[in-house]
């Protein structure tokens, strides 16, 4: 039996000119988890990431703490979908970047409401595939790691993929995974014990890196 350990990245830069990159907090995040790793004694047999930059940033400073180097296979389908134009397919025109605690308030209302729409297929996104070639994207990976690995296998994504294969494996309704996603925290493990046959959920958007007096204030969702 394999363990699948999926990461989402550490903190973005929501509000931002360029969302997709680390923000400094993101990226202690990122290196505290490696440090958490490095001091369990784990070690990973395989890593599969997604294509966007706060990926790759997240895994470098994950192995940065861990004091390892391992190559990274790329994989698309983990990507993360992209919020703004899901926003715009309901409520075109000039999207304000949310910079208040209404602001963000109101960009996740859009973001639900947008999302909800795109899964039942009555908006389809510029720029986008639609839901089900996304869903077809993140199954594709689980299916390689039981096809292809054993022991530990290290997955970087974000917060869609992440919630998206979490609700595949309890075979949950799309919606559901709307929920999950919005409360997945930055750089939080999600666990999955494999087969060649299936995986079982083991643990979800844990971040015991975090759950210390010196770095609870560093807990993030956004």
């Amino acid at each position: 039996m394999g363990q699948l350990y999926l990461v989402r990245h550490g903190q973005a830069s929501l509000g931002a000119a360029d969302y997709d990159q680390l923000s400094p907090l993101g990226q202690q995040q990122s290196l505290r988890l490696g440090e958490h790793w490095q001091a369990q004694g784990l070690r990973f047999d395989a890593v599969i990431t997604g294509t966007m930059k706060r990926h790759a940033q997240t895994l470098a400073a994950i192995q940065h703490g861990m004091n390892t180097q391992h190559a990274a296979w790329p994989w698309p389908g983990l990507n993360e979908y992209d919020a703004e134009a899901i926003i715009r397919a309901i409520q075109p025109g000039q999207l304000a970047k949310p910079t208040t605690p209404e602001g963000y308030k109101q960009h996740f209302r859009l973001l639900r409401d947008g999302l909800a729409q795109w899964m039942a297929g009555v908006v389809s996104p510029q720029g986008m595939p639609s839901y089900t070639a996304f869903v077809q994207g993140v199954a594709s990976a689980l299916d390689h790691v039981r096809q292809h690995h054993q022991g530990h296998v290290l997955i970087v994504s974000s917060g869609g993929p992440i919630a998206t294969a979490v609700a595949q494996v309890l075979r949950t309704s799309p919606e559901t995974s709307i929920e999950l996603n919005m409360r997945m925290r930055n750089s939080a493990v999600t666990e999955f014990s494999f087969t060649p046959k299936r995986h079982s959920l083991v643990s979800f958007n844990s971040v015991p890196h975090l759950e210390t007096p010196s770095h609870k204030d560093w807990i993030t969702f956004a």
